[in-house]
């Protein structure tokens, strides 16, 4: 007999069930990532499609960063400590705002910096309830709350893991 596949959300164990039902949002799309990089060549971090732009070392370095700024910046309002800044080791963009090329790094240590960064942003929410989840934070230049930014966090990853797949098909780059 086939197994169905279930397509139902359901909320992380350990969080306030709204914030556990976003979270849940968040390491689907985290999951389909890791599975699309699970199935790319050795060569695929570095490779440059041939109209130019990111490769897909640059995408998934981005992925982390970001993650890192909006959970640090925006939800808890401190810096990042230094285990997780040596993590990057490149600023996020260069001189002329393009993604920082992170040449010579290999899959493994992608998916090392994703999973340390997601780790950190579900442990620093673990104690949220939902009225966090909901709780708007004035910042200089925008106003923003937790739900959106993890509402964010997932629409930003599964646009460029588009890109990354469409680089990926470009370049012959799957080995399943």
């Amino acid at each position: 007999m086939d197994e169905r596949p279930l397509h139902v959300p359901e909320p992380l164990d350990g969080y306030h069930p709204a914030v556990g039902a976003a979270l849940w949002a968040l390491e689907d799309a985290r999951d389909r990532t890791v599975a699309l990089v699970e199935r790319l060549g050795d060569d695929a971090p570095d490779w440059v499609p041939p109209w130019g732009g990111n490769t897909i070392g640059s995408l998934l370095y981005h992925l982390a960063i970001i993650e890192l700024d909006w959970l640090y910046a925006d939800i808890l309002g401190t810096e990042p400590p230094g285990e997780f800044l040596r993590l990057f080791p490149h600023d996020h963009r260069d001189a002329g705002g393009r993604l920082a090329v992170a040449a010579g790094e290999s899959l493994d240590t992608h998916l090392t910096r994703l999973h340390a960064v997601r780790a950190r942003l579900l442990y620093a929410l673990r104690d949220m309830d939902e009225a966090g989840l909901h709780r708007v934070r004035a910042l200089p230049g925008y106003d923003v709350s937790p739900a959106w930014v993890i509402h964010h966090l997932c629409q930003h990853e599964a646009e460029h893991r588009g890109q990354i797949g469409e680089i990926a098909v470009a370049g012959g780059l799957l080995v399943d």
